[in-house]
């Protein structure tokens, strides 16, 4: 005999926990949606976020029920009675409403600063836990108390509520079968929410040009299992944009590049000849300044607040770009095309990838050819984002970090004052025989803007804010630049200041190019001053500095000498948010989503304007777009030329 309660009593419950996580996620979305609530109704369709909002939802709670709900029609009935069994189910449960939760809740704050829900990026800071653990005392505590307090009580009500126990009761197996098929087609269809070939992803409900909006169709557990789960297929070249064979890429990526065809060593790779073989080589020493979070919003001289009158004063002794673009949003992507001239991807930075950790081109490759010694100098803890991993594979002599610091003046959350890291990166080239390539990255100007005291006139009354932050970040880098001009290693060294993204990216676009404007500066004996107001991109500081620095060779990097590209051409850059890459080409953006059809913008007043798409553009962004991925995965981007070849 079946006894009807025993066995609907934990499918009831199941199904009354199924049932409180759709009502929850529903809650969350509708106060996401009234704090963004001027961008929601911009964008229009309410009900369509609202139905298609649940559609998610339904696909992770059918996820997180499939597994138990299968367990109590398949195991024997002597397992579904044990206390192993229900106190298992019990955990599961708890877990993933603990999950749901905590991660609703934090969202607020997590999309007020990335404009995302929590994702890839969360993740990979899961791989730091003394600098976020740092990061959430320093700045986000009342955030993290409440979030957590209120995990907690879910934690007790689920606990209180749910009852798992009771009496013995068998379980037909012909009964289980009945019950089995109709119950899995139900949860496997509500897993994937469509009978299509693919499960719905991120973005099957995309509709809206503000992607912060197409963010809210989501609910954030979803959002960061899915980033998990995408990190296995990085190596798949799956990106969900139009396929193209690496060969198509490769020889498409050299016709439209601005280096000559004759230039390039095969149509295997991107391996060009560049620089003046014929001439005498006098290489000088190569200084790159890596300002954290420095966008042009804070920046006077670019039409940002008032902050950096240092960099402004500078700006009018060298080369300045007045229309450089980061690459991302993340400093591991700024760092990897600062130095290696990769544009970006849809993937994790190159710094993070097995396959780039060794053999992968980065200009200090190029540079040890020519004699140069080659350092990396940080502040903080060099295994973040595994920057001082990937550089000593590739190419780099010798990594400085907090743990080289026998002295410092002030140590903050992200390591030491930039004064201090400035200091110890003069001290090394005041010693080190030329040429050098030094690279310096700060990290002062990092929430929770920690800096010494005594340095700087405030600008807000409360000390460790952002404005105050820049304004330190700055008064340091001018102390530098002051004591560095007077060095013996000033008129044979050129400098480039820039940085490696905004603080934080702002905008209702697919992609908001204004929080990709940053400030870039070239400053060598012998330089005239003057703005360089063409579009330009991460990318193309790497061949300009070799070309500066008198250095030739053979390498695959991507960019351009920004100082020799022809007279009619706008300039171009490549940006890369989220899913999303954007190809800007003077005042026209193309920008491509997965599994969408390609749009094109006018950017102008720092808004992006909808027009016709331009069949020419729509296919420069596609190879830029699928540039990346076919360089990593066939492995061309290497130091060796006669490595690169396509199988």
């Amino acid at each position: 005999m079946i006894k009807s309660d025993s066995l609907i009593r934990p499918i009831a419950q199941l199904a009354w926990l199924a049932i409180s996580i759709l009502v929850f996620l529903g809650l969350s979305r509708v106060g996401l949606v009234i704090w963004q609530w001027d961008r929601v109704m911009n964008s229009g369709d309410l009900v369509h976020l609202f139905v298609s909002g649940l559609r998610m939802d339904i696909v992770l709670v059918c996820q997180i029920m499939l597994l138990p709900i299968l367990a109590l029609i398949l195991l024997p009935t002597r397992l579904l009675c044990s206390r192993l069994f229900t106190g298992l189910i019990l955990l599961w449960c708890i877990v993933w409403s603990s999950i749901v939760v905590f991660m609703e809740l934090i969202t607020p704050a997590y999309m007020g600063f990335f404009e995302t829900r929590p994702g890839r990026i969360f993740f990979e800071y899961l791989d730091h836990p003394q600098e976020v653990s740092s990061l959430i005392y320093g700045a986000y505590l009342p955030t993290a108390i409440i979030g957590l307090g209120l995990t907690a009580i879910t934690t007790l009500l689920i606990l209180k509520k749910l009852r798992f126990g009771g009496d013995r009761f068998e379980f037909p197996v012909s009964y289980r079968f009945v019950v089995l098929i109709p119950v899995f087609l139900m949860l496997s269809l509500g897993a994937r929410s469509t009978l299509g070939h693919r499960p719905v992803n991120p973005s099957t409900f995309a509709k809206s040009k503000d992607q912060l909006v197409n963010e809210l169709f989501l609910n954030s557990t979803y959002s960061l299992l899915y980033s998990i789960y995408s990190l296995r297929h990085e190596d798949s070249g799956d990106s969900g944009l139009p396929a193209m064979e690496p060969e198509e890429v490769i020889r498409s990526f050299q016709r439209i590049s601005t280096v000559p065809m004759v230039d390039y060593l095969n149509q295997q790779s991107t391996h060009h000849q560049f620089g003046d073989n014929s001439k005498p080589s006098s290489p000088k020493n190569i200084v790159i300044i890596v300002e954290e979070s420095l966008g042009a919003r804070f920046v006077g001289s670019l039409g940002g607040l008032p902050l950096t009158p240092n960099l402004d004063a500078w700006s009018n002794k060298g080369l300045w770009l007045t229309n450089l673009y980061a690459t991302g949003i993340r400093s591991a992507r700024g760092l990897e095309a600062i130095v290696s001239g990769f544009p970006p991807s849809s993937s994790r930075s190159v710094l993070k990838l097995g396959k780039s950790q060794g053999n992968f081109y980065t200009m200090a490759h190029t540079l040890a050819e020519h004699g140069y010694s080659n350092y990396f100098v940080y502040g903080g803890e060099g295994h973040f984002d595994n920057m001082k991993g990937f550089f000593l594979s590739n190419g780099f002599d010798t990594a400085i970090d907090i743990n080289d610091y026998d002295e410092f003046e002030f140590k903050g959350t992200w390591g030491v004052s930039d004064e201090d890291l400035f200091n110890r990166a003069h001290s090394i080239m005041l010693e080190e025989q030329p040429p050098f390539f030094t690279l310096i990255f700060t990290s002062s100007f990092h929430s929770p803007y920690e800096f010494p005291d005594g340095k700087i006139e405030l600008v807000d009354e409360e000390k460790n804010t952002k404005h105050n932050g820049v304004k330190y970040a700055d008064y340091a880098l001018g102390q530098y630049l002051e004591k560095a001009s007077q060095s013996k290693y000033w008129k044979d060294s050129i400098f480039l200041i820039v940085a490696d993204h905004d603080e934080r990216p702002r905008g209702r676009s697919l992609v908001p190019i204004e929080s990709y404007h940053i400030p870039g500066l070239i400053i060598a004996d012998g330089l005239t001053p003057r703005h360089f107001d063409k579009v330009a991109s991460h990318i193309d500081l790497l061949p300009t500095l070799l070309f500066l620095a008198n250095v030739s060779g053979t390498a695959p990097f991507v960019g351009h000498n920004l100082l020799s590209i022809p007279p009619d051409h706008h300039g171009r850059a490549i940006m890369q948010f989220g899913k999303n890459h954007a190809y800007m080409e003077g005042e026209n953006v193309v920008i491509h989503q997965p599994d969408r059809a390609a749009e094109q913008y006018l950017y102008a007043s720092k808004t992006l304007t909808p027009t016709t798409l331009q069949q020419d553009m729509a296919r420069k962004a596609l190879i830029w777009a699928s540039l990346p991925g076919v360089l990593y995965r066939e492995e061309l981007y290497t130091p060796d030329s006669g490595a690169a070849q396509l199988p």
